[in-house]
């Protein structure tokens, strides 16, 4: 029996799909890289987003048409948030839930035998130092909890990942000494909040940064997306712990929009004052920090004055990434009884969100032109050459390196998306 898994959305999401694949490693259970060569197809889902809803299910409705022969097994967050549409669309697939994938090993075998089995439902089940298997041996994916404390309006995922469950860190740091042994470069601490960590178990983020940074080996940690809310009262000694010289100098801090009125209507918990504190505490103590946030077009309440004030935010803040996202009704979400505005009136709104956006970049890359950056070699170009990432995650392309190397680069070229650079 042959299995193949194919993961969508988060960098969470994606652990959990290396997590199914040790499992079914450890159960004797073969896995390959192409669909024709399985028996069973794993669809690990995503659903954050209506693309990428519209994504999975077009792969699921493809499978079973152009490989009717070939078993289907769902998984992901779709299992959890639209089982009814599930249902629907693929009525003699098998499903596993996020919180059911040390069972993957059983549904595959019964699967494959013919039976549809349905593993759906919350538990307690570690998602550290678990078997995992990953097709990249410099970037280890390590998930430090699961679930969060939020209840934003516009969100179904947090109905699939459920409340709070955050692992210890003398496991999360066992699990990061581990990888380093074995050739890890880059660990990223991911969870849907990271700044959420603790808040159930009385220990911190900014300790389990501290305790995996501390580790021996030359490595960097990436800390994946806190919540402005959680942050806040841990702000001091989170910064202390990033400016470890092992940890990126990199935060991923979502405000969604720059209204107060549209956060409160969001259930944000935090309001634009609050966030300008967070941001201006960074910046003061780590003067090259790249901040990533996210912005949402067109929530239901966005007016036009509520956007002007995202306008103002994003260029006083100047924000290093900025992910945009046009705002779409997800399953369960509260604010999916709204009324959308126009679509002509988001499609303006996200436009000039994204000319603002490359503005900020290419200027914010340009002044890195002939610096010298310290850089870690991560993975192959798609394009030929390799990418790595300076000590403030900003991505450089580089030539005449090799993979899991830490160089010195001079900075010849920058775009609003990326930088090149030669060898010192």
């Amino acid at each position: 029996m042959k299995v193949y898994i194919e993961s969508y959305g988060c960098t969470f999401n994606k652990a959990d799909g290396q997590i199914m694949a040790g499992v079914l490693n450890e159960n004797d259970i073969d896995l390959v890289d192409t669909i024709d060569d399985a028996d069973v197809v794993i669809v690990n889902t995503c659903y954050v987003k209506l693309p990428t809803e519209n994504k999975v299910i077009h792969k699921i409705q493809k499978l079973q048409k152009n490989y009717p022969d070939k078993k289907i097994i769902v998984g992901g967050c779709m299992v959890e948030i639209d089982p009814e549409k599930l249902e629907s669309i693929g009525p003699d697939c098998s499903w596993i839930g996020p919180h059911q994938l040390n069972k993957v090993a059983d549904v595959v075998e019964k699967t494959y035998c013919g039976e549809v089995i349905r593993e759906s439902g919350f538990s307690k089940e570690s998602k550290v130092n678990v078997p995992k298997i990953t097709d990249d041996s410099l970037i280890h994916i390590i998930q430090i909890c699961e679930g969060c404390l939020g209840a934003c309006t516009f969100c179904c995922t947090r109905f699939a990942r459920g409340p709070l469950n955050s692992y210890p860190i003398e496991d999360i740091k066992a699990e990061a000494k581990w990888a380093i042994e074995n050739g890890a470069r880059e660990i990223q601490l991911t969870a849907q909040d990271t700044a959420a960590y603790g808040r159930d178990t009385g220990e911190k983020l900014s300790d389990l940064i501290k305790e995996v940074a501390n580790l021996d080996g030359d490595f960097r940690i990436r800390v994946g997306m806190m919540h402005p809310k959680n942050i806040l009262n841990d702000v001091d000694e989170i910064i202390d712990a990033i400016k470890h010289p092992k940890v990126y100098d990199f935060i991923h801090l979502p405000v969604q929009s720059g209204s107060d009125k549209v956060l409160k209507e969001m259930r944000r918990g935090h309001t634009i004052a609050q966030y300008l504190e967070i941001v201006d505490k960074f910046k003061s103590e780590i003067p090259d920090l790249t901040l990533a946030t996210d912005i949402i077009v067109g929530f239901p309440t966005e007016t036009d004055d509520d956007f002007e004030k995202t306008v103002e935010l994003l260029n006083d803040v100047k924000p290093s990434i900025i992910h945009l996202s046009k705002y779409q009704h997800r399953k369960g979400a509260i604010s999916s009884s709204l009324k959308e505005i126009p679509h002509h009136v988001m499609k303006k709104r996200s436009k000039f969100l994204s000319e603002i956006k490359s503005e900020i970049t290419q200027a914010e890359n340009e002044e890195l032109l002939d610096s010298y950056q310290n850089i870690l070699v991560v993975e192959k170009g798609s394009k030929g050459g390799f990418i790595a990432k300076t000590d403030s995650y900003i991505p450089v392309v580089v030539e005449n390196v090799s993979l899991g190397e830490f160089v010195r680069v001079k900075i010849t070229q920058a775009t609003a998306t990326y930088l090149r650079g030669v060898v010192e």
